[in-house]
């Protein structure tokens, strides 16, 4: 039943692709996928495409957690962040992988495919997607 559940959740490509779409008539892109364009309304309609984004950006703001919910006790203290994507979309996700005094605005992340949390109860796993820090070449 593991990899069952494990499938499961590489199998919807906008947690695991960074799979957003793209408004044929206005061009701005979205995370997640939309189905019609808010700017464009009914002129788009049927022209919304879908696009793979490249899972990089930027840290625009961000906060430490240090009280959560049962679910994500364990993970305290950990930083999440407003994150603007190359693409234009900004989505909030947690920062994982480096010091919480190392996280700053305008810090290069990337994503990737963490384990998000485990259901006591059911033992099923969530997947899904957390930045980590850019690391310079």
């Amino acid at each position: 039943m593991g990899e069952g559940v494990a499938r499961f959740w590489r199998e919807i490509p906008q947690r695991y692709n960074f799979i957003g779409n793209k408004c044929g008539s206005c061009k701005r892109i979205f995370f997640p996928p939309r189905e019609s364009c808010p700017y464009c309304r009914r002129k788009s309609m049927g022209k919304m495409k879908d696009i793979k984004l490249n899972g990089k950006g930027e840290i625009v703001t961000y906060t430490i957690i240090h009280v959560s919910s049962e679910d994500f006790e364990e993970q305290v203290p950990y930083p999440i962040a407003i994150i603007k994507l190359d693409e234009g979309p900004q989505i909030t996700a947690q920062i994982v992988d480096c010091n919480i005094d190392d996280v700053k605005i305008g810090m290069k992340v990337e994503s990737t495919f963490r384990k998000i949390r485990q259901d006591g109860s059911t033992g099923a796993i969530y997947y899904g997607y957390k930045f980590k820090k850019v690391i310079e070449q």
